[in-house]
């Protein structure tokens, strides 16, 4: 077995460092004593992390924050399957344009997006609603799950299907039978990306979001530029933990290669 050469491990190591080294900041500051935003050189405190369960409107924007991801990424993946195994799986006229307008938004910057669908919500009444903010999160999050489905299905054995369909299956059993289950890992990645996305949305939502119907990104941003407490460094810290555990749980029992990269084994 050949040895990484030093040079590289300390490229790695260092890379590491370099990349861990705000979470690392973040989980400091929220163990502050103080009520300003400073490092606990001088002693640790679970003051702000107890301050979470006296901020209501902060739960409240997590919840609000989880169900809407779940339902943002959850429509987008029932749009993609079918988008995805059309595009992947057939040649038609306009296929091109059709994919190229279902990954625009990845080209469109977010906040040109906003502005957009801010004014295209108002027109039709529902600027201030959480459907119409669900409408808006899943236009943003529709290319990831997009990509991966494609990605899953275009590795795609259909010699399986067409022995489905001598066998004599109908076309809702051999998709539910054989080519769903062969394609899920890249819907369970599609879907966990576009969850993630969606939740960690702040640009677009700024636009959209109102008083009422406030993520818990936009709550955040907001309570950031009223006050210098360190209320929000221990909120991410929660967020940075309950995000490993998820991702340990996950690597555990399924693999996050597997679902990251949308291939079945």
């Amino acid at each position: 077995m050949t040895r990484t050469p030093r040079a590289l491990l300390v490229f790695h190591i260092s890379f590491a460092c370099f990349m861990l080294a705000p979470l690392v900041v973040v989980a400091l500051v929220s163990m502050t004593d103080k009520g300003y935003v400073a490092l606990p050189f001088d002693g640790a405190s679970l003051r702000w992390y107890r301050a979470i369960l006296h901020a209501p409107d902060f739960i409240d924007a997590f919840w609000r924050s989880i169900g809407l991801a779940a339902t943002a990424a959850t429509i987008a993946t029932l749009v993609a399957i079918p988008a995805g195994i059309a595009i992947a799986w057939h040649r038609f006229p306009g296929r091109d344009v059709v994919l190229g307008l279902l990954l625009s938004p990845l080209m469109v910057p977010h906040v040109v997006l906003g502005i957009s669908l801010l004014r295209f919500l108002t027109q039709i009444g529902a600027s201030s609603t959480l459907w119409g903010l669900a409408v808006a999160h899943t236009v943003i999050v529709l290319p990831y799950v997009l990509r991966l489905i494609i990605a899953g299905a275009t590795g795609f054995d259909r010699s399986l299907a067409q022995a489905g369909y001598s066998l004599g299956a109908s076309a809702w059993t051999v998709f539910l039978r054989i080519e769903l289950p062969l394609i899920l890992p890249g819907v369970a990645g599609g879907w966990l990306i576009a969850f993630i996305n969606s939740f960690d949305e702040l640009t677009m939502s700024v636009f959209v979001a109102s008083a009422t119907t406030e993520t818990l990104p936009v709550k955040m941003y907001n309570h950031i530029a009223h006050t210098i407490d360190p209320l929000v460094a221990s909120i991410s810290t929660v967020l940075i933990v309950m995000t490993l555990i998820l991702m340990v749980i996950l690597d555990r029992f399924y693999g996050l290669d597997r679902i990251l990269a949308g291939k079945s084994k």
